[in-house]
């Protein structure tokens, strides 16, 4: 009986034990499925799915029509978006091939008018707090555009939500592309970026310029800038950055040295390859490069092939700086940023993703176009094949902003570039552009030209081309999207963005890199020194300054009076801070302002801002008179009225006029127009102030410096000068009070006198006189004082002085 007892439970075990084992086996081969889960922002809700096996993440709207499809792969049930509503799962839908593939894929099967609105870049979006609008509605439904300039503020909720609604409404639309958000540099933390002045705010980390940058000469500091600042791109829905600008700024009146890394050809390729390698990456906790992935964005460096040689400083926004001169025969040398840094990445992603043309036609040193084309880089067949050709590169280039819209007169409002192609239709120019190898239309929301520029190619060589070329740049433009992976998930989360935009570790990061990039040229008698504390004892006078009125394509700025130093920012670090006292005439209206008694001030602050020539489409350089004629003056590095003795009695540079002659844009004998040159007599009365004191009071002149400055007017009556780069003013005054021992060198040469700069030529870099000061240095590139006197350590060994030649 115990016997059989005995055996039937072993019977019994191994009955149970096979089903136990029938079970786990049926359980194990029951595919690992996808999960999914709904999110909102307040105002857009969509679907979150998560795949198995690390697959990708996706995003779509409930409410779009676009359904999932599922595909077991072994062990694995994945998701993926039907976003062309076929109900099958196309290459292009497939997150598991390459970006290539897909991108082929799905060029094929668009239409012309859907390549052409790829084709359009939007202008400026300033107002990203009113949601998705109409207007934008029309453009993305109609014109089928997909790539949106995001210009409005760092406003981390607004840009979340803006971005859902836009990509929420484009998934329901017939074109299956979500869009690709762009911006402009929007992380500088001081003055002197046009763009950043307008927008930067608490919401983001806060940096240099790219000069401050350049400043520190440390690379790292630049991986962590792009690692930081991507991240939070993405957070605002940003998935490409019109940027960095790499020109060499060879030329230092131009307007735009703030920008660029330097007129240093092994520092600004340097930079320019960290900048973009860092940015495009992702990378894991121990910061191992992932390639493409959720904190990458694409990168257009700008201005191919280089932009900072306008002549005489003149910038090609507007008429006035339409060309670009290389009387050193340095044309090549400008190459380099672009061929041997943004383009040539250490990191997975190979290489910039995008390049940005410039506005400028280039001329060599007798006036004679560079390809033998006078016109500007968008339409210059040897400036684009020396990129697509000699140096294989097949990303996408984009116009910059207005180069195929008709140039307005002088001082006329708006704005247009179209160099050397001005007599053209809109639509020649259009066809043209394409027709050099260009994809994109910057500024442009409109495909009708577009469209019209594919029937010209229909006309002139045929149906299956003009659709090849079409695709050609349908591809390169969707690479932009399915590299950063906006086709899996455009959508943010938005508590997730407001976790990652402007934390409290990225802007120390920044802070860190603003104290590390500013550069102190003068400490007669250690005037700063490391900080004991004495500074909460001193009381500090800060003057007032003044600057004019400046007349643009957008209007005219008003003149104003403002602390050069911010004073409530000043009261954290001192005991007392005083300025100057308002002058009133007999109605009360201030008309001036003036020093007040300095008996009991232990220290005089003067901050000073490069000489202001004027902006971008301020038409600089260039005066009209009531009967409209044009007189070309110089741009200047001084305060005090410059009168050109030393210009080209003959431009380089000159259109061609109606009797066929040659226009002289010579400024020779005429004189310069700063708007802030005030500044310098700031400087003077606060000299004055002291002298009527008797007493020997120190004098620190705080420069936020945008590019060179002539110091000879008034280095001497300082005794210590720090230059800030687009820095915060705390930045200066920690510096100043001896909080952080300053380590920056110069990125750009300042020179002696504006004979000097005369002399140097626009397309040479490193080649002026350079200004020694009462003290005997030497303010020249990547010159530098700390505590203990003259800096050399293996940064300056690394960017040792040589000629860009």
């Amino acid at each position: 009986m115990k016997r059989k007892k005995l055996i039937a439970n072993l019977l019994l075990g191994a009955v149970i034990s096979s089903q136990f084992m029938f079970t786990t086996i049926a359980k194990a081969a029951d595919p690992v499925k996808y999960t999914e889960k709904e999110v909102t922002d307040g105002k857009t809700t969509y679907m979150l799915v998560t795949n198995p096996n690390n697959g990708k993440e996706l995003g779509y709207s409930k409410n779009s029509g676009v359904k999932l499809i599922e595909q077991k792969d072994g062990n694995y049930t994945y998701a993926f978006k039907d976003l062309n509503k076929n109900g099958k799962l196309d290459k292009f839908e497939d997150w598991r091939l390459d970006s290539d593939t897909r991108a082929k894929d799905l060029a094929k099967s668009l239409t012309v008018n859907q390549i052409a609105g790829l084709m359009l870049f939007s202008a400026h979006e300033k107002t990203i707090e009113a949601g998705l609008t109409d207007a934008q509605k029309k453009y993305l439904s109609e014109d089928n555009l997909r790539a949106v300039l995001n210009a409005g503020s760092n406003n981390t909720e607004a840009a979340v939500t803006w971005n859902n609604q836009m990509q929420a409404y484009v998934e329901s639309l017939p074109c299956p592309i979500p869009v690709n958000f762009s911006s402009d540099p929007r992380s500088t933390a001081g003055s002197g970026d046009q763009y950043s002045n307008a927008i930067s705010g608490k919401d983001v980390s806060l940096w240099p310029s790219n000069l401050g940058l350049a400043a520190t000469f440390d690379t790292n500091i630049m991986y962590e800038f792009a690692k930081d600042v991507s991240a939070e791109y993405r957070a605002m829905g940003i998935a490409t950055a019109l940027g960095p600008q790499i020109d060499l700024a060879t030329e230092p009146r131009w307007l735009r040295v703030y920008g660029t890394f330097g007129e240093d050809t092994k520092l600004a390729t340097d930079m320019a390859e960290a900048y973009v390698d860092g940015s495009q990456s992702t990378y894991d906790k121990d910061g191992k490069d992932l390639g493409w992935g959720k904190d990458s964005i694409n990168c257009m460096i700008k201005h191919w092939p280089g932009d900072g040689a306008g002549e005489g400083g003149r910038e090609s926004h507007m008429m006035t700086g339409k060309y670009a001169v290389y009387p050193g025969n340095n044309f090549s040398e400008h190459l380099k940023p672009f061929t041997e840094g943004g383009l040539k990445l250490k990191g997975k992603t190979g290489s910039a993703t995008a390049v940005m043309d410039s506005y400028s036609i280039g001329l060599d040193a007798q006036g004679n176009p560079i390809g033998g084309q006078a016109v500007g880089s968008a339409y210059n067949k040897e400036k684009m094949s020396i990129l697509r050709d000699k140096n294989k590169f097949d990303g996408v280039v984009c116009t910059d902003w207005g180069v195929t819209a008709t140039p307005p007169t002088p001082f006329g409002k708006g704005f247009g570039m179209a160099w050397g192609e001005e007599n053209k239709t809109v639509d020649e120019r259009h066809y043209d552009v394409l027709m050099n190898g260009v994809d994109m239309f910057g500024g442009n929301n409109n495909s009708k030209p577009v469209i019209a520029a594919y029937n010209m190619m229909v006309k002139n060589n045929g149906e299956a081309w003009a659709r090849n070329r079409f695709e050609q740049s349908a591809v390169r433009l969707l690479k932009l999207m399915f590299n950063p992976g906006l086709f899996e998930n455009p959508y943010l989360n938005l508590n997730n963005s407001l976790s990652i935009v402007g934390s409290k570790e990225k802007k120390q990061d920044g802070y860190n890199a603003q104290l590390s990039s500013i550069v102190m040229l003068k400490n007669s008698n250690s005037t700063i020194k490391a900080d004991n504390g004495s500074a909460k004892n001193k009381k500090v006078y800060i003057p007032m300054t003044y600057t004019k009125a400046i007349k643009s394509a957008f209007g005219t700025s008003e003149a104003a009076w403002s602390e050069t130093m911010t004073i409530n920012v000043a009261k954290n670090y001192f005991k007392e801070v005083v300025t100057d006292i308002p002058v009133k005439d007999a109605n009360g209206n201030i008309t001036g302002y003036k020093a007040p008694d300095l008996s009991d001030v232990d220290l005089v602050i003067v901050g000073m801002s490069s000489p202001n020539n004027g902006g971008n489409f301020s038409y600089a350089g260039l005066s009209v008179d009531a009967a409209g004629n044009k007189k070309f003056y110089p741009l200047s590095l001084q305060y005090s009225d410059y009168v050109a003795k030393d210009g080209r009695k003959v431009s380089i540079s000159g259109d061609k006029l109606a009797d066929g002659t040659k226009e002289n844009r010579s400024y020779n004998g005429n004189t310069s127009n700063i708007y802030n040159s005030y500044d310098l007599e700031a400087m003077v009365n606060a000299k004055a102030a002291i002298k009527k004191t008797g007493k020997n009071i120190p004098i620190i002149c705080a420069m936020k410096a945008s590019n060179a400055v002539c110091f000879g007017e008034f280095e001497k009556s300082c005794d210590s000068i720090v230059v800030g780069f687009s820095v915060s003013d705390a930045a200066l005054l920690d510096v100043i009070t001896g909080k952080f021992e300053p380590k920056g060198l110069l990125p750009i040469q300042m020179p002696k006198d504006m004979t000097t700069v005369e002399k140097q030529l626009e397309d040479v870099g490193l080649d002026m006189e350079c200004y020694k000061d009462s003290d005997g240095h030497v303010y020249d590139f990547a010159f530098g004082l700390n505590y203990s006197g003259v800096i050399n350590d293996s940064r300056v060994s690394n960017y040792k002085h040589t000629n860009n030649k």
